[in-house]
């Protein structure tokens, strides 16, 4: 049964708009900070991106995720310049991210606009240093094209991720289905034939090893 292919078709045959949209909505959600330990943007993303099988697809997906993900940064930047350095204190990141906070306002403070474009491609920190970046006192026309340029290029790579192994997983569910699963069989088949010989030689040395004390306890 051909499951992998079978979702990868289920997911092409959904209506673009609608799995690009949900794509979209999940990375937005994930690049702001609060929704960015719930929701699961980046594995969202590889999963759309398996349909990403035509160079149309692959640029509107593209081209919206990039977006999305400057948006929910500019959010965050938003949130934190409000909020100021009091932010840590909430609860959400009391949390789970105050070691995280710490590392991406230190690295801030160090890097300025850099360190925005670098965190877009680590977990956790990826969700924070937007906020950090606003109570930081970094301004807004540094931060802007940091964050662009950090999530057209974050976008990219895990497009491109998502659809390479969209691509080898059909390949090779395609050798499993027409014969593939024989070499596997006969793989498999001579695995057994030399742990059971192992075992049976294993076996005979123990009772070779018994007969050799015997004499020496009679003694």
């Amino acid at each position: 049964m051909a499951l992998v292919t079978d979702i990868l078709e289920w997911l092409q045959a959904l209506p673009q708009p609608a799995l690009v949209g949900a794509t979209g909505a999940l990375v937005f959600a994930e690049c702001t900070i609060g929704l960015g330990f719930i929701a699961p943007g980046e594995s969202g993303l590889l999963v759309a991106a398996t349909t990403a099988n035509t160079a149309p697809r692959f640029l509107i997906l593209w081209a919206v995720v990039a977006v999305c993900a400057t948006l929910g940064d500019s959010l965050g930047y938003a949130i934190g310049r409000k909020f100021g350095p009091r932010l840590r204190e909430t609860k959400l990141i009391q949390k789970y991210g105050t070691d995280a906070w710490d590392k991406a306002t230190d690295v801030l403070h160090r890097r300025g606009a850099w360190a925005v474009f670098f965190a877009r491609f680590l977990p956790v920190i990826r969700t924070l240093t937007p906020a950090a970046a606003g109570t930081s006192g970094l301004e807004f026309r540094k931060f802007l094209p940091a964050a662009a340029a950090g999530a057209i290029s974050w976008s990219l790579l895990h497009i491109s991720l998502g659809a390479a192994m969209g691509e080898a997983a059909k390949r090779i569910e395609g050798v499993l289905n027409t014969g593939g699963l024989i070499v596997v069989g006969v793989l498999v088949a001579v695995g057994l034939f030399f742990l059971l010989r192992w075992k049976k030689k294993k076996k005979a040395m123990g009772k070779l090893d018994e007969r050799t004390t015997e004499p020496s306890k009679a003694e």
